[in-house]
């Protein structure tokens, strides 16, 4: 892991999520506009008279003072909150959803010290339209499948990914492993496949290759809404090797 050039420097983050270190102290985990995912201890921060704590809690966007410590461990010295997102905090089906968004890109990626201004960009966008009311399915499959195209996961969704042929206006297969769609001809001989329909391919698709403004002239039927959620979700399970914690929970609050 490359070695900061800097003892002190000041970052734009957003909240992760944090643990208890010692006996008052926080750990931080970050994603950082300038150093990609980061860990800080905020050290203090779970006294009562802290005036870091409101400043640190998940999914918020603050503007940080980090100065190096050990290892790969920051020690916070100044938090200034650009935005907290309060809407998110105030219903639980968004703070759920607020949550999941963080724990996909927290799974993803590691502390290395690696800048990313497009991911970083990507998650404050999407919690700035999560918190102002934007379709919730749209910001969410839209967030998902820019995301795998930053991580260097990007579904291939216009050729097969097994023989290479354009795929054509019918429903085909989808395969984890291959990492995009399976043409019907391929389809018949090979395992472990899942159908995806061809509605759900064509916004799939569009997502894929549009601005979010463009993508959110998109107006799929419930079906199709639910099998691109199970889609991804199938390839997330697949690329991480388990499952990730919030869409049971979130499944558990809508039932």
């Amino acid at each position: 892991m490359p070695e900061t050039k800097f003892r002190s420097l000041r970052v734009d983050a957003v909240v992760l999520r944090h643990s208890e270190y010692g006996e008052a102290d926080r750990l931080l985990t970050l994603y950082t506009r300038q150093l990609g995912k980061a860990r800080a201890i905020a050290k203090g921060a779970r006294k009562i008279a802290s005036r870091k704590a409101g400043h640190i809690e998940p999914f918020t966007h603050v503007r940080l003072q980090l100065a190096k410590g050990r290892g790969d461990m920051f020690i916070l010295t100044q938090a200034d909150t650009v935005d907290a997102y309060l809407t998110l905090r105030d219903d639980l089906i968004l703070t759920s959803q607020a949550s999941y968004i963080l724990e996909l890109l927290d799974r993803f990626t590691y502390v290395d010290e690696t800048e990313n201004s497009s991911i970083f960009r990507l998650l404050t966008e999407t919690l700035s339209r999560l918190a102002s009311n934007h379709d919730m399915w749209l910001t969410i499959r839209y967030y998902e499948v820019r995301l795998l195209d930053h991580l260097g996961f990007r579904p291939q969704l216009f050729e097969c990914a097994n023989c290479g042929r354009e795929i054509q206006p019918e429903d085909q297969f989808f395969s984890f492993s291959a990492g995009g769609v399976i043409c019907p001809r391929c389809g018949r001989g090979l395992p472990n496949l899942q159908g995806i329909s061809i509605d759900t391919l064509k916004y799939l698709r569009h997502f894929q290759r549009s601005s979010y403004t463009e993508a959110s002239r998109a107006k799929p039927s419930p079906e199709v809404q639910q099998e691109a959620e199970a889609l991804m979700q199938g390839y997330f399970t697949y690329l991480l090797e388990r499952e990730l914690n919030t869409p049971g929970f979130l499944k558990r609050i809508k039932e």
